[in-house]
């Protein structure tokens, strides 16, 4: 029930799940997620360890950045089952569609003064 817990915990944050459904369009770094959410970038970095610790989101090194991206699920079939749902959930919610037509436009290169 643990695993289960941590996982339905994180997404009881609105911008945890916003976090989500960005992330299903592109690989983002904090700052790609801070520009587009306008939250201060302690805040979206709490907000992926969160996510991170419930085995729903990753990262991994790449030069300067630290890029986050959706797991396959296979560290918790909880996190697995959310995600493919995840994919299909608020497709209609006017909060996440200008999300997902603002995301791709957002770049770390004009965001993030490295």
């Amino acid at each position: 029930m643990k695993d289960f817990v941590k996982v339905t915990k994180a997404l009881s944050d609105p911008n945890r799940v916003k976090i989500i459904k960005m992330l299903q369009h592109k690989m983002m770094c904090v700052c790609e997620i801070r520009e587009a959410l306008h939250l201060a970038q302690p805040t979206v970095s709490k907000h992926l360890k969160i996510l991170e610790n419930a085995g729903l989101v990753a990262s991994q090194k790449d030069g300067l950045w630290v890029n986050y991206y959706l797991t396959d699920g296979r560290t918790s079939p909880y996190a697995a089952a959310i995600l493919g749902n995840l994919r299909h959930w608020l497709e209609d919610d006017p909060q996440i569609r200008s999300l997902a037509e603002r995301v791709p436009n957002i770049r770390r290169e004009d965001v993030c003064g490295k």
